[in-house]
């Protein structure tokens, strides 16, 4: 007999396989494109394999965009707490951001945009990020700037880059602009 326990084990690695596999192809091709069949034809699952992440596809779709969410931040908040330095901090958290969304193309993009649950998940997580941002530079020590006002100033930057605003001005993609937010940050704060 199997025990509860171990089914909840095996389906929650399954699971946790699945968004292992989503992630990736959501960021490479976006996500609207593809019926259920799409993806577990791409998966090399059935339907009913894919109800493992979630009941229906709209709540897979959501479901994978907060996982690869919630995995970015970890590894965002781990090279945050690597850096000894408290000024420094601030600018290894925005160049931490540029690289752990150098893999979602335009499409992907787009697709969150289109997508108002998505959207809604990339919102939060702007407005989060403009949040950590305040906190880092209030713990840095560097008092030139307001605290709040870089927060709101980085959170309005974040949303120009993720609607296009930023490349469509300068030409620079979404990782080259965190990074040349992560120097304008830096720089702004720095005490003379």
């Amino acid at each position: 007999m199997v025990r509860p326990t171990s089914v909840a084990a095996r389906d929650d690695a399954r699971r946790q396989s699945l968004l292992d596999e989503l992630i990736p192809l959501f960021h490479a091709e976006g996500f609207l494109v593809f019926s259920l069949e799409d993806l577990a034809r791409r998966l090399g699952c059935s339907k009913s394999t894919l109800y493992v992440v979630a009941p229906s596809k709209e709540q897979i779709i959501q479901a994978t965009v907060r996982e690869s969410f919630r995995r970015s931040t970890d590894a965002v908040e781990r090279r945050v707490a690597a850096e000894p330095d408290r000024g420094r901090r601030i600018s290894v958290y925005l160049d931490a951001i540029a690289e752990e969304l150098a893999p979602a193309g335009p499409t992907y993009f787009a697709d969150l945009d289109a997508y108002e649950p998505a959207r809604e998940v990339y919102r939060n997580n702007v407005r989060l990020a403009a949040q950590r941002v305040k906190e880092l530079v209030e713990a840095s020590g560097r008092r030139r700037l307001d605290p709040r006002f870089v927060g709101s100033v980085a959170g309005l930057v974040l949303e120009a880059i993720h609607r296009g605003a930023v490349e469509a001005d300068t030409g620079l993609d979404d990782a080259a602009a965190f990074h040349q937010l992560a120097v304008l940050v830096d720089h702004a704060t720095r005490t003379t």
